[in-house]
């Protein structure tokens, strides 16, 4: 490689914002960049030149990813890996690690790492809360509809509620697994929540977990735990699975969730027995599974998001909640609801709607749903100085009158459409020669008498004779 080329490649890999680490073959840092530097904690100086083990002395030429790299020939890809640094501080990343070679030759091992130092943190600490609020750690069962949703606490006197809470109350009996459906905002996990309290199991654990709101690397040691040596820095620990046992636990938004870790979660679900990353060892477990996606689940398994063999074993149960905008009907007991809930906090005397108010709320769409509802309603509420709710102290997406569109041209019968498409192309033609009837025939490919009938039956001038 010539110098300038060397200066090209060194200025793109400084340039990126992942961390990028090189070693030579025998293990000592021929680049790193900035990022690396920053995740790390150190400087690039302090690390270039120097040996992996003795820049990161916790780490062993086993656990190391670039010397494993080095050692195999064989690239790693997407490993979670905790280390501490010469200087004492603890790292976590994801690396992906490839071997640098010259023709045959192995020279070395490239990787790139991304920083879930904190990310791991906040895995660690909801894991750890989990456990706390299940009282696992503690063998003490939950107390019945401890901070959990009831049944009583649907709102709702629609036909389509109260379809909803039947199919609650008896899916609540049961131990077969539930799939929920929903629009955002339109209460998944107050459903999910209220099936835990109205069954059997309502005073063992309930550990909901939102998959969308976790990294996949981070995902799957959360739900099915870990063991010591599954990667650098791992430690023995539970997953939700082992928290939730003899209780319920509630995946929100599953298919975020990876279609292999969809496929481990089968498995558990099937042989009611979990894995924890890093071993072999079967642990059983007693989990009543619910699960929720905010969008069609048949589309999400058409679309590759959700696998199809997951779906049918949780579709044992399957309950849609309909979105705001099918039961408009409840939209006055919610908002009395909301009312309600939040006037008292707010430190308001008991408040009243302004008749054209409620006329707003009925109107709106609500594309957010009951959760739209509750936030313009409590927002209302914090501007409010009397009594009474009017539409001024709405949010001004409410107050906005809808922007008028386009008029919508008419839809004519096809045979009216077809005769003015004609007559336009007749006319169009016609003004092009100047009126004569032969050179246009001619170029609509019809015959002359034909036109002529044409011209007549949709009203169209016909030119003098001879023209």
């Amino acid at each position: 490689m010539t110098a300038i080329n060397e200066t090209i490649l060194r200025a793109i890999l400084g340039a990126v914002d992942e961390g990028i680490h090189a070693v030579d073959v025998e293990g000592r840092t021929i680049f790193y960049n900035q990022p690396a530097a920053r995740m790390d904690g150190l400087e690039v100086d302090e690390v270039v030149g120097r040996h992996v083990l003795e820049v990161f002395p916790s780490l062993s030429p086993e656990t190391s990813t670039l010397l494993q790299v080095i050692r195999t020939g064989r690239p790693v890809t997407d490993q979670q890996q905790t280390f501490t640094n010469f200087k004492g501080r603890r790292i976590t990343t994801v690396n992906s690690t490839i071997p640098i070679m010259v023709g045959h030759k192995l020279v070395g091992a490239l990787e790139v790492s991304k920083d879930i130092t904190m990310l791991k943190r906040m895995a660690d600490r909801i894991v750890s809360l989990q456990a706390l609020l299940s009282h696992r750690h503690e063998g003490i069962p939950r107390p019945r509809h401890s901070r959990l949703y009831t049944l009583d606490d649907i709102v709702g006197r629609s036909q389509a509620m109260l379809l909803l809470k039947r199919s609650i109350g008896k899916a609540a009996l049961t131990a077969s697994p539930v799939l929920i459906s929903g629009e955002t905002g339109t209460g998944k996990e107050l459903v999910a929540q209220a099936i835990h309290s109205e069954g059997p199991r309502s005073c063992r654990p309930f550990i909901a977990q939102n998959c969308a709101a976790v990294p996949e690397t981070l995902l799957e040691s959360m739900v099915f735990g870990t063991a010591r040596g599954a990667f650098t820095g791992a430690r023995d620990r539970p997953g939700f699975f082992e928290l939730a046992d003899q209780g319920t636990l509630y995946l929100d938004e599953l298919n975020s969730m990876p279609l292999g870790l969809q496929a481990k979660l089968l498995r558990a679900v099937e042989e009611s027995a979990v894995v924890r990353l890093g071993e072999a060892r079967r642990r059983p477990v007693d989990v009543r599974l619910l699960a929720s996606v905010s969008s069609d689940p048949v589309a999400n398994v058409t679309q590759g998001r959700l696998r199809q063999d997951l779906y049918y074993r949780l579709n044992v149960v399957s309950l849609r909640l309909p979105p705001l905008r099918e039961r408009k009907e409840d939209i006055p007991l919610l908002a009395e609801h909301f009312l309600a809930k939040h006037g008292p906090a707010l430190g308001g005397v008991p408040v009243r709607l302004a008749p054209e108010v409620m006329s707003m709320l009925l109107s709106h769409d609500w594309p957010g749903n009951v959760r739209e509802l509750e936030h313009a309603i409590e927002g209302a509420l914090n501007l409010l100085d009397g009594d009474e709710l009017t539409v001024e102290h709405l949010p001004p997406s409410l107050r906005a009158p809808a922007e008028p569109g386009p008029a919508a041209e008419p839809v004519l019968p096809l045979r009216q459409a077809l005769e003015r498409l004609e007559a336009s192309l007749i006319e169009r033609a016609l003004s092009r020669h100047q009126g004569n009837v032969a050179r246009t025939a001619r170029e609509l490919d019809i015959p002359r008498q034909t036109l002529q009938y044409r011209m007549k039956a949709l009203g169209l001038n016909c030119p003098s004779p001879g023209r």
